[in-house]
C-alpha cells in the first residue's frame, strides 16, 4: 500500500507541475467561466466549480505534502552520508529529530564557527 501511495504521489507530482496541467486547468476554468451565462449562473454552476477545486486542492495537500517528506528525508540522508564520510565530528547527523530549541543551538554554533573562521583565514591576493 506505502509502494502503491508513494508512487502515486510522485506521478500526480510530476504532471502536477508541468505546464501543460496549467494550461488545462485554465481551459476548464475558462469553459466553466463562459458557461455561466448560459446555466444563468446558478448555483449550481457555482457548486460544479466550488466542489471540483476544493475536492482538488485537499488531495493535492497529501499527495505534495508525501512528496516533500520523502524529499526531505532522502536529502537528510545524503547529507548525513556526507558528514559521516568526512573528517571530524559527527554530532549533527540525526540533529533533525531534536526539538526546536536544540536545532536552534546547533546553528548558532555553526554560525559561530563560521565566524570564527572567516577572522583568522587570510585574504590572499588573486593572481592571473
Amino acid at each position: 500500500m506505502e509502494a502503491f501511495f508513494a508512487h502515486t504521489a510522485n506521478t500526480v507530482a510530476r504532471f502536477a507541475g508541468k505546464p501543460l496541467t496549467f494550461i488545462i486547468c485554465c481551459a476548464v476554468i475558462a469553459l466553466w467561466a463562459t458557461s455561466g451565462p448560459i446555466l444563468g449562473f446558478s448555483d449550481t454552476w457555482q457548486l460544479i466549480i466550488n466542489t471540483s477545486t476544493t475536492i482538488v486542492t485537499f488531495l493535492m495537500v497529501f499527495l505534495i505534502q508525501n512528496t516533500q517528506n520523502r524529499d526531505g528525508a532522502a536529502i537528510q540522508a545524503k547529507l548525513d552520508e556526507i558528514i559521516r564520510a568526512g573528517r571530524g565530528k559527527n554530532e549533527f547527523i540525526g540533529i533533525e529529530h531534536l526539538p526546536e530549541h536544540e536545532v536552534e543551538e546547533f546553528r548558532r554554533r555553526c554560525e559561530m564557527a563560521a565566524h570564527r573562521h572567516s577572522k583568522t583565514r587570510h585574504k590572499e591576493p588573486i593572481t592571473p
